[in-house]
């Protein structure tokens, strides 16, 4: 899944659907961060950030997608990838 594909889900009316778009943005995003700092010697481009604040961010994001995966198990969201877009 990328970006794009959560476009529906972030418009749609329906508050379920905007949870998981808000969900699967933060999943892209922190899986394409973490390739980053995993990968961190052989990048095409030098990070102007240190790898630390990397790791901070990484943190963080990771505690966020935890809340959000404990609240969808609450909500009964199915979280899935293959069975929301």
């Amino acid at each position: 899944m990328e970006l794009k594909d959560t476009i529906s889900l972030m418009t749609s009316p329906d508050y379920k659907d905007r949870f998981l778009a808000e969900y699967w943005q933060v999943r892209i995003r922190y899986d394409k961060l973490k390739a980053i700092y995993e990968n961190w010697g052989n990048l095409s481009f030098t990070p102007t950030c240190p790898k630390e604040i990397y790791y901070v961010q990484l943190d963080m994001m990771d505690g966020y997608i935890k809340v959000l995966e404990e609240r969808a198990e609450i909500e009964g969201i199915d979280l899935k990838e293959d069975n929301n877009v």
